[in-house]
């Protein structure tokens, strides 16, 4: 596995599903910027809310995916999402279908957001309940006062850029600032 952070800003997402899993993508992908484009299958009234203008009711077409970098699949029967995945494999879209590991080109992890800070735990998608256990763990070592210490050490950055310094004097100083306040133990 190789770990990647995507932009949703520059990538075209869609999301293919209903019911509870799909759901959770889909608040998922919304917590990290995305705006997919939803497609359920007979319908779904929490996706459809969720959603907004982006929801259609049906499954996707060739024509729907043409442009879509990154395609989620849940809450799918076995044999759509394997068709879905080879379709947009032809179309060289990379897929990943809830909890059927063969049919996935990458693992969502286990996130920890605070703010612009983002923490991920993957296990390869081998235990779940693992990576569960480990982000509750950084939730507990990372409280939500990190997304404002992030915000600190990012104005600090900006400044001292602004000045001339180089990168290991900034970094120098973020962990100046991360000592004396205690950030870490």
């Amino acid at each position: 596995m190789i770990p990647l952070m995507l932009d949703p800003a520059k990538l075209r997402i869609a999301l293919v599903g209903t019911g509870p899993l799909a759901l959770r993508r889909l608040e998922l992908l919304r917590a990290g910027g995305a705006v997919p484009t939803v497609f359920a299958p007979g319908g779904d009234g929490a996706l459809a809310a969720l959603a907004g203008d982006g929801y259609q009711p049906r499954m996707p077409d060739a024509a729907d995916l043409a442009g879509v970098h990154v395609l989620f699949a849940a809450g799918l029967p076995d044999e759509a999402g394997e068709t879905l995945a080879a379709e947009a494999r032809a179309l060289g879209i990379l897929v990943n279908v809830e909890d059927v590991i063969p049919l996935c080109d990458f693992h969502v992890p286990s996130i920890v957001r605070r703010g612009d800070l983002l923490m991920t735990v993957s296990t390869g998608g081998r235990s779940p309940g693992l990576s569960r256990l480990l982000r509750l763990a950084l939730e507990r070592l990372f409280p939500t006062v990190w997304a404002t210490r992030l915000d600190r050490a990012a104005d600090l950055r900006e400044r001292m850029r602004a000045e001339g310094a180089d990168g290991a004097a900034i970094n120098r100083a973020v962990e100046r600032l991360a000592a004396e306040e205690g950030w870490l133990p």
